[in-house]
């Protein structure tokens, strides 16, 4: 291992702020949406930047220049593993808003309560970036900057303000959760200051969570069948909100 690469890492990762980035896309969009990036290592600029002409041309440079070549081993040896792009990096969180205002909203927001699958919670965040939503928030203990959930988001977290509220109080917005209970989704009109809320997959909203909504909202399913994942859940109801904003222009 080189030495100088090493303790330059080993004094980043030691930041509350820096996270570990691992694959070509999470710094990709790491990048592309403005983040701080600090460290990457890659076992070949060569292909590294071979990889970005042919996927991203757009940050070709700003991810092959300050590239550090090391082996895989040494990957390794820094995170543990080795993603098969063989590229990593270190980056810092973004200082976004602690919450954004409704009315400063331009799309929805999801809010996601106690969520506890770390893979779930970086898919909905990819949802979310992708369908243009606003923001992703959480409640519970689970931190959505959770390296796994990074990976799940492909370093999405860069696109939006993605944060833990402290709980349901926290919300700001009209609370549009997603129930058995709800209206039919298809015949509702999400308005783009909403909080899209979601529970979990096997025992839905709170009590609480239910008393702090202003509509409740159903997917249409097959009776047979016991429940949505939660990122399809997520992106059927922002689609939704997509397909209705649309035809209000």
């Amino acid at each position: 291992m080189h030495d100088a690469i090493s303790a330059q890492w080993e004094r980043l990762r030691s930041q509350q702020d820096v996270v570990v980035l691992e694959g070509f896309h999470a710094i990709k969009h790491a990048l592309r949406f403005g983040g701080a990036v600090d460290a990457i290592v890659t076992t070949s600029t060569a292909a590294l930047r071979k990889l970005a002409q042919e996927l991203a041309p757009d940050i070709e440079d700003a991810i092959t220049a300050p590239a550090q070549t090391v082996s895989a081993s040494e990957i390794a040896q820094l995170l543990g593993r080795v993603h098969q792009t063989e590229v990593a990096a270190l980056a810092r969180r973004p200082a976004w808003p602690e919450a954004a205002q409704p009315a400063n909203r331009p799309s929805p927001a999801v809010l996601l309560e106690n969520p506890r699958n770390l893979g779930n919670i970086g898919a909905v965040i990819r949802v979310a970036a992708g369908l243009g939503l606003s923001a992703v928030y959480s409640t519970g203990t689970v931190d959505p900057w959770h390296p796994t959930v990074l990976r799940g988001s492909a370093g999405l977290h860069y696109a939006l303000p993605v944060r833990r509220l402290a709980g349901i109080h926290e919300a700001k917005g009209p609370i549009y959760s997603l129930d058995p209970a709800g209206i039919d989704l298809r015949e509702a009109v999400i308005p783009q200051d909403a909080l899209l809320a979601f529970g979990s997959e096997r025992s839905g909203i709170s009590p609480e969570l239910r008393r702090h909504s202003d509509v409740l909202l159903s997917i249409p399913m097959r009776a047979e069948v016991s429940s949505y994942n939660l990122t399809t859940s997520v992106a059927m109801a922002a689609y939704h909100w997509v397909l209705g904003s649309r035809h209000q222009r």
